[in-house]
């Protein structure tokens, strides 16, 4: 049975639920960042998905860049799946700007994270499922 990692459980908030992956937002305001998880036992590795799986995770990932890149209006998209510190495979997807503090550097150990405000949770996942709504509808 699929649980979700204690580490992603901990630094996310669930934001909606495609066919395959749950997406996450990741507990930092500094940037806009998504985590898809695809609900599959075991699986850390893009390649230990059934190939139908794959090319769904596929078809999910690029749904979601392409909406955040246009929603927020990003210079870049990073999207990576490096399981160093959490195996469970899953995906980030974070809008990067030429103005970030990190960039042009991954975000990653650059600057401690920025907690959501309640309001900023709030408003920040409805916007997000607005945006999503598309492929939860089954777009």
């Amino acid at each position: 049975m699929f649980e979700l990692d204690s580490q992603l459980a901990g630094d996310t908030f669930p934001v909606a639920r495609f066919a395959l992956c749950d997406v996450l937002l990741m507990d930092d305001a500094t940037y806009p960042w998504l985590v898809l998880v695809p609900r599959r036992e075991g699986v850390t590795e893009m390649h230990q998905l059934a190939e139908p799986d794959r090319e769904l995770l596929m078809r999910e990932s690029m749904f979601v860049s392409i909406r955040m890149q246009s929603h927020f209006q990003a210079d870049k998209m990073n999207i990576a799946a490096l399981g160093n510190m959490v195996p469970q495979l899953h995906i980030h997807h974070i809008a990067r700007y030429r103005t970030d503090a990190a960039w042009p550097k991954p975000v990653w150990g650059v600057n401690p994270p920025k907690p959501y405000t309640q309001d900023e949770r709030e408003s920040t996942i409805n916007g997000l499922r607005a945006l999503l709504a598309a492929m939860t509808e089954g777009e």
